[in-house]
């Protein structure tokens, strides 16, 4: 018996690892790279200006490997991270598939609430063509359901998001 559509987008099995952490402490400023964070529910990470300012869009994330095809794309070696500026970046996990669901990092939990567009700064951080080539590749947006800390090397895996609602976690 096939499975139907909403089966298949509700088996995720696979885990994924934080590869890299980011924050932004003032405009303009260089990012600065912890290897573990504090994520605060409606506040955001520690240390970043963004904090507080949009719930919906408390914390980014961006898969390593669509860095590496942002990299392919603009035929030149590696990205640093920093460059895309975005908070998180997961390797391992399909960032699209957590869309609907709730995930957890260390004590932290968070919940997908859109796509990371690139925007025109991309041009001229990765040069001509750059902001295309990020295009269906810049990462998700989230809140913070629960906050808690995570580091480098932490894994990344979907929870039942009821259980969260509902205070058993």
């Amino acid at each position: 018996m096939a499975l139907t559509l909403a089966e298949l987008m509700s088996v995720l099995p696979q885990r994924g690892v934080v590869d890299w952490i980011g924050v932004r402490p003032a405009r303009d400023e260089p990012m600065l790279t912890p290897q573990q964070i504090q994520a605060q529910m409606g506040k955001g990470l520690t240390g970043d200006r963004f904090k507080a300012k949009r719930t919906n869009r408390e914390v980014t994330f961006i898969q390593g490997e669509h860095i590496d095809a942002i990299a392919s794309m603009l035929g030149r070696g590696p990205i640093q991270p920093a460059t895309l500026r975005r908070n998180i970046v997961v390797r391992g996990l399909n960032l699209l598939a957590l869309k609907g669901k709730v995930f957890q990092i260390g004590d932290a939990c968070f919940e997908f609430t859109g796509l990371a567009h690139p925007c025109s700064k991309m041009e001229a951080a990765l040069g001509a063509g750059g902001y295309n080539a990020m295009r269906g590749h810049g990462g998700i947006t989230t809140c913070i359901l629960r906050s808690g800390t995570f580091s480098v090397g932490d894994g990344v895996f979907v929870i039942d998001g009821s259980s969260m609602h509902s205070g058993l976690i």
